[in-house]
C-alpha cells in the first residue's frame, strides 16, 4: 500500500501541473489578426500564461499583464507588474488604469488576447464613480471576513469597479477579444473568474447592494450611492460592444481532480471524485467530510476501504478569531477535530496556488495521531480552530505543504485517504 503522505502530495502535485498553462494554453490560441496582436490581463497564473503565449505566438505582439508579487515570469514582449492579492494595492491601480489605455484606440483589424485567472479581481482593481482604492480595500477586507461565497462577493466587485463586469471587453471594441480562462471558481463561471472583465453580467447593482446588506457589511455614502443610484451598472447581455468577444475555458478544477485521480489509480488505489464546486463553510464541510470517512471505515459505505475521496471547489472561513489560517487548513483542522484520532485516516487539503489564506503555504497533511501529537504540545485542537488557526496548528506539527508560486489556480485541491 502507497504511504498515504507520500500518494497525496504526488496527487497533488499532479493536480498542480494539469493546470499549468504550458500545456493547456497552446491549443487554444487563436490565429494572428491583420492587425496589431495585444495581449493583457491579471491573475495569479497571468505572467505564466503571458510566457506561453510569447513562446507559441508567431508573428508580432506587445501587452501588459498583472500578477500577484512573487508571481512573475521571464517575458521578453509582454511587460509583467506585480500587485497585491488579496487586498488591492496602487500597484495593481496604476496597472488597470495602463490596460484601459493601451486598449483604447483599437480597430476591427486587432486582436486582443486576454489571459485571466483566478486572483484577477484584487489584481485588476479600477474603482468605480465617485471611489477611491481605499474603499475598495476596506470592502474587500469586510467580504474577505464576512463568510460570502465568492460570487456574492464579486457581484459586489463587478459593480463597484471601471473595469470588471464586462467593462473591459467593452472598452476594447470594435477588436476582436479572445479570452483565455483558467478556472478557480465554482461551476466555471466566467463572470466570477477575476469578476469577468471581459465577459456580460447577468446581476446588476440591486444583488449587490443586498448582499453588502445582507453580512452586515459598513457601505460608505459613495458606496451606498453609486448601486442605490444603479450607476455602477454592468455590462448586460446582448451589448453591442461584446458582439466580437469570445472566452475560452483552458483549465478547470475537474481537470486538476482528473488528472490527481490518475495518481491515485495508478498507485492502486480507487478514488471517487465527489464533486468539483462544493463551497460553505470550511469547517462545516470537514464535518460533513468527516461524517463520510467514518461512514466509509465504519460500515463500508458508500465506499469500501481503501479508497480516496477527491474533491474541489471553494469554501469561505468566516474569520472570528484572530489565528493564522486559510480555508484549506480550516477544513483540514475541522476534520481532525470530528475525527478524534480515527485509525486509518489521512487527508491533504491544499490551495493549487500555493497559497492558502494570506500565507505561503498551500496547505497542509492530516494523519490519525495529528491530535495526539498536537496535545503532547499543548496545543489544544479546538481552540486552535475556534480562533483560525489552522496555519499555527499545523506548522507545529510540521505538517504544513509549502509548494511556492505554482503559476496557476483552479482553485482547492482536498483528498481524504482512507487505508482501512
Amino acid at each position: 500500500m502507497s504511504e498515504p503522505r507520500v500518494l497525496l502530495r504526488q496527487m497533488f502535485d499532479a493536480a498542480v501541473e494539469a493546470a499549468q498553462s504550458s500545456h493547456c494554453l497552446p491549443p487554444h490560441l487563436p490565429p494572428p489578426p491583420r492587425g496589431r496582436t495585444l495581449v493583457i490581463g491579471a491573475g495569479k497564473a497571468s505572467a505564466e500564461m503571458a510566457r506561453v503565449v510569447e513562446q507559441n505566438w508567431p508573428g508580432e505582439l506587445s501587452g501588459l499583464v498583472i500578477t500577484r508579487y512573487g508571481y512573475s515570469a521571464p517575458c521578453e514582449r509582454i511587460e509583467i507588474v506585480e500587485a497585491s492579492h488579496p487586498v488591492p494595492d496602487e500597484a495593481g491601480l496604476a496597472a488597470a488604469k495602463r490596460i484601459l489605455g493601451l486598449v483604447s484606440d483599437l480597430t476591427a483589424d486587432d486582436l486582443v488576447i486576454c489571459l485571466i485567472s483566478g486572483g484577477g479581481s484584487s489584481l485588476l482593481v479600477l474603482p468605480g464613480e465617485g471611489l477611491d482604492l481605499a474603499v475598495k480595500q476596506d470592502i474587500n477586507k469586510a467580504l474577505l471576513k464576512s463568510g460570502a461565497t465568492i460570487s456574492e462577493m464579486n457581484c459586489v466587485r463587478r459593480h463597484l469597479s471601471s473595469i470588471k463586469g464586462g467593462r473591459l471587453a467593452a472598452a476594447c471594441h470594435p477588436a476582436k477579444v479572445v479570452t483565455l480562462l483558467i478556472s478557480d471558481v465554482p461551476g466555471d463561471d466566467p463572470a466570477d473568474i477575476a469578476s469577468g472583465p471581459t465577459t456580460f453580467d447577468p446581476t446588476n447593482c440591486a444583488d449587490a447592494l443586498a448582499i453588502l446588506q445582507r453580512y452586515g457589511i459598513a457601505m460608505p455614502d459613495a458606496v451606498r450611492t453609486l448601486l442605490e443610484s444603479g450607476r455602477g451598472e454592468s455590462v448586460k447581455p446582448g451589448d453591442a460592444r461584446l458582439a466580437n468577444s469570445e472566452t475560452r475555458m483552458i483549465a478547470t478544477p475537474q481537470m486538476a481532480l482528473e488528472a490527481a485521480a490518475g495518481v491515485a489509480r495508478a498507485a492502486g488505489v480507487p478514488v471517487h471524485i465527489l464533486g468539483d464546486s462544493i463551497e460553505g463553510e470550511a469547517r462545516d464541510v470537514g464535518i460533513v467530510m468527516a461524517g463520510v470517512a467514518r461512514q466509509v471505515v465504519t460500515h463500508g459505505q458508500p465506499f469500501a476501504a481503501p479508497c480516496i475521496l477527491l474533491s474541489g471547489g471553494e469554501t469561505t472561513v468566516t474569520v472570528r478569531g484572530d489565528g493564522r489560517g486559510g480555508r484549506n487548513v480550516e477544513f483540514l483542522l475541522a476534520l481532525g477535530v470530528t475525527l478524534n484520532g480515527l485509525a486509518g485516516v489521512h487527508a491533504m487539503a491544499c490551495d493549487t496556488d500555493g497559497v492558502d489564506g494570506q500565507e505561503e503555504i498551500a496547505g497542509a497533511y492530516l494523519a490519525p495521531d495529528s491530535l495526539a501529537r498536537a496535545w503532547e504540545q499543548g496545543i489544544k485542537p479546538r481552540e486552535s480552530l475556534a480562533n483560525n488557526d489552522g496555519h499555527g496548528f499545523f506548522g507545529a506539527l510540521g505538517d504544513s505543504v509549502i509548494s511556492g508560486p505554482t503559476l496557476t489556480n483552479v482553485n482547492d485541491f482536498r483528498a481524504i485517504y482512507i487505508t482501512a
